[in-house]
């Protein structure tokens, strides 16, 4: 789905022009629902009023032909295309792991997203490499290489703030959260569902009070402005629920400044949200202390696991690490000159910071050094829509009131992508929905994205083209790797 956009007047195209005034938040959210309601099918889908999930996806942007031809005389327009989407919650425990490469070991949200936006770009280099005109691909300065067009450009998109790092967020002394507070439970009870989920699994009752000014004033169909401040907006709150009164006076100066760096001068810290990303091991641990001490902030994590500690980074970690090496993978950098960059990252309503986001993803990046040449550290845009994912946790829970039988996170998670064969994918506990157990050696039990699926498609990408027009890295001799090698790589 592609939609023509005209943005405000004086607009003019370029780099930065084109990532700051063709589009906005509310614009990319909304493109993003509409796109999951029409183009995704049922199947994969959250039970209604019984399940939620997560939503992420890739835009891709570009000026409309008259624009790209140089026209100024009359005002700029953008296409915008959702490119790839993904849904999901879960992470497979580290003993459910494959060397075979055949199994998904994340389904996050935000990592399927990727992996589907991988396979997009895979389909575009067979349309660079069979010299079609209508691949996002131009022939590189060396042989064998291909570079993006310089007048496009990728918006990831999130219906949540990525778990881990950017999801310690702070919370004020009266302030309103758009989703539950956490509670002082926490502290002694800090586990949580194995969808990285800000909300304490165990207070599903609890998560809105109905009748507050707040929820009754959500609105969860995208195509209607939200006039409550969504963003973490310090000082500009109206009534509703009351964050836990943890005074955060008894902490040590050191202890607090990681969170109240966060928040304008005089504004009262009393907690943070909580993410149940867990401290890489041999990293610094968190304090567990009640307050807004509890979590130490710019540390690598992973995803939580049910007993089964998992070996996933979390979305924080992985996104700043995107934002580093570029989206493409190590198989297509191959075949590329310059890393494929996202521009712009855009978070849906949810619990938010802008210090936070913008900490995880590049801030902890800064300090790195002595990259390959084309690579850095991407002063990537981020913002906030104010537009609810209609399948998110708050908003079923706000639908389903008292509803009976408990909210749980859809099991399920759905892959998208813009290609023409079989761009629907579909996967529970990392295989396929319906895969049996014996079935699972079969060829049929791999999901589209899985590693040696992606690797398969590389493999044929390469037959497709001549070797002579092989870029360097792969004329060593040698054929490229076989798939264990992959896999265990």
């Amino acid at each position: 789905m592609a939609i023509l956009l005209a943005p405000t007047e004086g607009a003019h195209l370029g780099g930065s022009a084109l990532t700051q005034t063709m589009w906005t938040a509310d614009e990319i959210a909304q493109l993003c629902y509409e796109h999951y309601r029409s183009r995704l099918p049922k199947q994969g889908k959250p039970e209604p009023n019984r399940e939620w999930t997560l939503l992420a996806a890739v835009v891709k942007i570009k000026p409309a032909a008259d624009q790209a031809c140089g026209g100024t005389n009359r005002r700029a327009q953008v296409t915008k295309e959702v490119v790839s989407m993904g849904t999901g919650t879960k992470c497979i425990g580290q003993s459910k792991m494959r060397k075979s490469g055949d199994i998904l070991n994340d389904s996050h949200a935000e990592v399927i997203a990727r992996r589907s936006f991988q396979r997009y770009l895979l389909h575009q280099l067979h349309l660079a490499a069979a010299l079609k005109e209508d691949s996002i691909f131009v022939p590189g300065t060396q042989r064998g290489l291909w570079k993006l067009r310089p007048d496009l450009l990728f918006v990831f998109f999130s219906s949540h703030t990525p778990c881990g790092d950017a999801s310690i967020i702070p919370m004020l002394e009266f302030e309103d959260q758009p989703c539950c507070p956490v509670h002082r439970d926490w502290a002694n009870n800090p586990s949580v569902e194995a969808s990285g989920d800000l909300e304490d699994p165990e207070d599903k009752k609890k998560c809105e009070d109905l009748g507050s000014p707040v929820t009754k004033k959500m609105r969860h169909e995208p195509g209607i402005p939200d006039s409550v401040a969504h963003h973490q907006s310090f000082g500009h709150q109206e009534s509703g629920p009351v964050p836990p009164s943890v005074s955060g006076s008894h902490l040590t100066a050191e202890e607090l400044a990681a969170v109240t760096g966060m928040a304008p001068s005089g504004a009262k810290v009393v907690d943070v949200h909580r993410t149940g990303a867990k401290c890489v091991p041999g990293e610094a641990g968190d304090s567990g202390k009640p307050g807004a001490a509890y979590h130490q902030v710019g540390l690598l994590r992973v995803k939580p696991g049910r007993g089964d500690r998992t070996c996933s980074l979390s979305c924080s970690d992985k996104l700043a690490r995107w934002n580093v090496l570029g989206c493409q993978g190590a198989l297509l950098m191959h075949l590329l000159e310059e890393p494929v960059y996202l521009s712009a990252v855009v978070i849906g309503r949810c619990p938010y910071s802008q210090e936070a986001m913008q900490r995880a993803l590049t801030g902890r990046c800064r300090n790195v050094s002595a990259l390959p040449k084309g690579f850095g550290v991407q002063e990537v845009k981020i913002e906030q829509s104010g537009f609810l994912f209609e399948q998110s946790r708050c908003a079923v829970q706000a639908k389903r009131a008292d509803g009976p039988g408990r909210l749980v996170p859809c099991g399920a998670a759905i892959s998208w992508s813009a290609v023409p064969e079989q761009p629907l994918d579909v996967t529970t506990n990392g295989f396929p929905q319906g895969t049996t157990k014996k079935a699972i050696r079969c060829l049929q039990a791999r999901s589209r994205i899985s590693k040696v699926e992606l690797f398969r498609s590389f493999q044929r990408l390469l037959s497709s083209i001549s070797e002579d027009k092989w870029p360097d890295s792969l004329r060593n001799g040698s054929q490229p790797w076989t798939v264990p090698e992959l896999c265990e790589s």
